[in-house]
């Protein structure tokens, strides 16, 4: 694949992923708790906490990582888990009527599917987390350039390394919660999201 194609996908890609994952699900957000929704409500804090692993991974990109490879690929696929996995607040949402779980379904298929498409395309650049060689080639340095913009636009007097820095961090602390929800949550209760 040319470098050109390349970098319209991974462009079309940032801009779906702003769009399906931050935009929509804020406004689902607002209108949930307007509405007094707490299946969707707590779902959707479900999915911000997991879905928190995709901002971590542009930081990772902004310090020119290699891990952020393996952390944005690792989002795309626990996004969906999070959205479908919970038993009861699937039954409640179920049980609700009106426009807003209508819209609520279409954002969480739109969503798996987008993760499902993305998760695909990105397979074969997880090569560009082998080293920092690797990610230097200039197909994978295509995935790095929306983290860049982003920094431009939103931390231009912040140095890269100490954005990276923060972000291995971030990467750590959301490693040890995931290994505890993992061990000792879901073992304990199953898919039941009650008491999260």
């Amino acid at each position: 694949m040319s470098v050109d194609l390349l970098r319209s996908i991974v462009w079309t890609d940032y801009r779906l992923a702003v769009l399906f994952g931050v935009l929509c699900p804020l406004g689902l957000m607002a209108w949930a708790i307007y509405k007094k929704a707490k299946p969707i409500t707590h779902l959707l804090v479900i999915y911000w906490r997991v879905a928190s692993l995709l901002a971590i991974s542009v930081y990772l990109a902004i310090g020119q990582s290699p891990l952020s490879f393996i952390a944005g690929f690792a989002a795309l696929l626990l996004i969906p888990v999070s959205l479908w996995l919970w038993v009861d607040l699937n039954e409640e949402i179920e049980d609700r009527r009106g426009l807003l779980k209508l819209m609520f379904n279409a954002w969480r298929w739109a969503m798996t599917l987008y993760c499902a498409i993305a998760a695909v395309l990105q397979v074969p650049y997880l090569q560009c987390a082998g080293s920092k060689a690797a990610s230097s080639a200039p197909q994978c340095q295509v995935w790095l350039e929306p983290a860049l913009l982003f920094k431009s636009m939103f931390h231009a007097g912040t140095r890269a390394e100490k954005l990276g820095f923060l972000a291995i961090m971030a990467l750590v602390f959301y490693g040890l919660y995931l290994g505890y929800f993992l061990i000792f949550k879901l073992t304990k209760q199953g898919r039941s999201a009650t008491g999260f």
